[in-house]
């Protein structure tokens, strides 16, 4: 596990699935000629030079104070579509337990979005019926997002909203949330429309510095070298690849650690500047 202190708040990478995937099954431009000059910063960490990603999904445990929240719950150990199946068998949850967060010591499960591998550790079956994983948690989902997908399916994995989703509601965990909510005094919520409609990014600011748990508005640094790539998984490329360039302009050459939801180890760093575009340095 990698761990980062952010000021007084301490950030904790819990993996679930790590394993490569083709870059163009997620990004169609970004054939292997393509990336050729991207080899010298994406490789080995990010990429492999035949050209397939290093696909990381992964939680953060963030302790703010005297909470514990939990961003993003990965694909829970739940057969998926995509090649991406919760490891077997899994260890996220004895992992984030020896973090500091055993299930019922959590205080809050926030979901960047609900796509299958976002929510899968949501919930956890028990005989026969799929109930929260964290029972002394609030799940906060963004009302945007839920007015989006109360009605939409999740294509590449449509049994999630039925494993994963409805049974917290179910329970009555969930508190639907603005997409700037503020949840610790250290830690907000941040718009990032595009991938999703109500999707968000996590500003984690203590002690004059700044982190920002990207969600999906990257899914790997190459996206930074070209954030006009189409991503198949967006639900609105435009609206996305607008974020993904507003994000980079705003960020670039800061002070800011960037924490990428699907970036392989070592997962964070900083955008920088790299000639008309950008690059990721770790």
């Amino acid at each position: 596990m990698e761990t980062w202190k952010i000021g007084d708040v301490e950030i904790t990478r819990v993996v679930d699935v790590v394993q490569p995937f083709p870059a163009t099954g997620l990004i169609p431009q970004a054939t292997a000629d393509a990336l050729t000059d991207l080899h010298d910063w994406l490789c080995p960490h990010f990429m492999d030079t035949a050209g397939n990603l290093q696909l990381s999904i992964h939680a953060f445990a963030v302790r703010s104070g005297d909470a514990r929240i939990v961003v993003d719950t990965c694909i829970g150990g739940k057969e998926r579509p995509l090649g991406l199946p919760g490891a077997p068998p899994s260890t996220f949850l004895a992992d984030l337990a020896g973090a500091g967060f055993a299930p019922d010591a959590v205080d809050r499960v926030l979901c960047t979005h609900l796509h299958f591998d976002h929510v899968g550790w949501n919930t956890v079956l028990e005989d026969g019926k799929w109930v929260p994983t964290f029972e002394n948690a609030r799940y906060l989902v963004g009302e945007k997002e839920w007015g989006y997908w109360r009605d939409a399916v999740d294509h590449y994995a449509p049994e999630a909203k039925g494993d994963s989703v409805l049974p917290i509601f179910d329970a009555g965990l969930v508190d639907l949330v603005e997409m700037d909510h503020r949840i610790t005094d250290e830690v907000r919520c941040e718009p990032t429309p595009g991938h999703t409609p109500g999707h968000v990014s996590v500003v984690i600011e203590s002690q004059g510095q700044k982190a920002i748990i990207t969600g999906d508005t990257f899914h790997s640094p190459l996206q930074m070298a070209h954030p006009d790539w189409e991503n198949v998984a967006d639900v609105d490329g435009a609206m996305a690849q607008a974020t993904r360039e507003r994000f980079l302009d705003t960020y670039a050459d800061g002070p800011v650690l960037i924490l990428g939801t699907h970036f392989a180890s070592p997962t964070a760093g900083k955008i920088v500047r790299d000639g008309d575009t950008y690059r990721f340095e770790v």
